[in-house]
């Protein structure tokens, strides 16, 4: 009995220093983010609020910590506590909508942005440029930027891309998960092998208005083309490095090393099928096995076959120590100054452990430091490296001032592009 307890207390003496030297770090990361906005470049909140809550921000008190009551991933509390001081706002459609749907959409989207940032007024403030970032961190608030998911929400139109721009987006993510009329999606069969015409038009016009260029979710020769066209650096809002997870929404060696090239960033996302190879193994087997039994693996009430076959070849969860594989795979192939955060929170139904809201931010931080990271390296991780990126998008668009805005147009069916 004597020695149980010893070894109890043994065990009990190596996991505190642990625990105490965790909570130190993610101290210390919080002091970093209180002079260095964290900014992250994805979180699905509004259209969580459109689903879930009637598009209605005072239906669910964002005040208040709503971990215990909601699937949501986001709150005020556990924003602060994460230390998130600058936050693009997705202001996502679904892909399944008809174009002219898409856009009226994707306005009410970001009225939806705009009527959160309204109902909290002391917390957050919405942003257009860098300089705002700054500012506003500065006063303590919530910088409130605004990215769209999809190119299908300009209805091909540069007219809309441009009113967009107006109402204060300042990134679009070309495609989402079907290919559109102008450019491949990275999880659709390709029509462009790249581009169109036209999505070299629609690239163009977003430098010239200063709308960043988002190539999360398109397909590798989509990222290149539009590396190739645009003047300004490019950015990924969340995907992470397929050289550690190879999932076609990840972003290929040759593509960091271009990107960090013409002075971009990969925003690192943390959703589970996309930094964990051995949750990608078990999702091709499960498939695997609907196809042999000759069921669907996605249907709402699963085959019992496919059920026990699951239940004796559980499920893997993904890992904070995930995250912080591609973090550092990044930062090995592209470098320091090209690195950043995306999460994807209250855009996916999964997180991985210990990363299960937007207050995680201090403990990637503080895994990040553990390993080696300086101050100066999390600093840039953490906004400075975006922030720059948005200062020479900013530049591109000002020294383009003079010139007139595009006229290009999709052909008609049928007319050679």
């Amino acid at each position: 009995m004597i020695r149980s307890c010893l070894l109890a207390v043994s065990a009990l003496a190596l996991v505190l220093p642990a625990a105490a030297q965790a909570q130190d770090g993610a101290a210390r990361a919080r002091e970093i983010l209180n002079t260095t906005p964290l900014i992250d470049g994805h979180n699905d909140l509004p259209w969580a609020l459109r689903q879930g809550f009637a598009s209605d921000p005072y239906a669910v008190d964002l005040a208040t910590n709503l971990d215990a009551t909601t699937d949501l991933h986001t709150d005020i509390p556990r924003l602060r506590e994460g230390g998130v001081g600058g936050q693009f706002w997705s202001v996502y459609v679904p892909a399944s909508l008809e174009p002219v749907e898409a856009a009226k959409a994707t306005f009410e989207q970001i009225d939806m942005v705009r009527r959160i940032v309204g109902a909290h007024p002391d917390v957050f403030e919405l942003a257009t440029t860098a300089d705002d970032v700054e500012r506003i961190h500065g006063q303590g608030k919530i910088a409130s930027l605004i990215g769209i998911e999809g190119g299908y929400s300009i209805d091909d139109s540069l007219g809309l891309l441009r009113e967009f721009q107006e109402a204060g987006v300042r990134y679009m993510t070309l495609t989402h998960s079907k290919t559109t009329t102008w450019a491949d999606s990275a999880t659709d069969a390709p029509k462009w092998g790249g581009l169109s015409p036209f999505g070299e038009d629609v690239v163009r016009e977003m430098n010239r208005i200063g709308m960043m260029v988002d190539l999360s979710h398109v397909s590798e020769e989509t990222m290149v083309d539009a590396m190739r066209v645009s003047e300004a650096p490019v950015i990924f809002s969340h995907s992470s490095a397929r050289a550690v997870t190879d999932h076609p929404r990840n972003v290929p060696d040759a593509v960091l090393r271009a990107m960090a090239e013409d002075g971009g960033v990969v925003m690192v996302t943390f959703v589970p099928g996309f930094i964990s190879s051995a949750l990608g193994d078990w999702t091709r087997a499960v498939e695997a096995e609907a196809a042999r039994l000759g069921v669907s693996p996605n249907e709402g009430t699963p085959d019992p076959r496919l059920l026990a076959w699951v239940e004796t070849h559980p499920r893997p969860k993904a890992t904070l120590a995930d995250v912080v594989a591609h973090i550092q795979h990044v930062r090995e192939v592209a470098g320091i100054d090209h690195v950043g955060l995306g999460g994807d929170f209250d855009g996916v139904t999964s997180l991985p452990e210990d990363v299960q809201g937007v207050d995680a931010y201090p403990r990637i931080l503080a895994a990040l430091m553990e390993a080696g990271w300086t101050e100066a390296d999390i600093r840039k991780l953490a906004g400075e490296n975006i922030l720059r990126t948005m200062r020479a998008v900013e530049a591109v668009a000002a020294a383009k001032q003079a010139e007139r805005p595009s006229l290009a147009a999709l052909p008609e069916a049928g007319a050679p592009e």
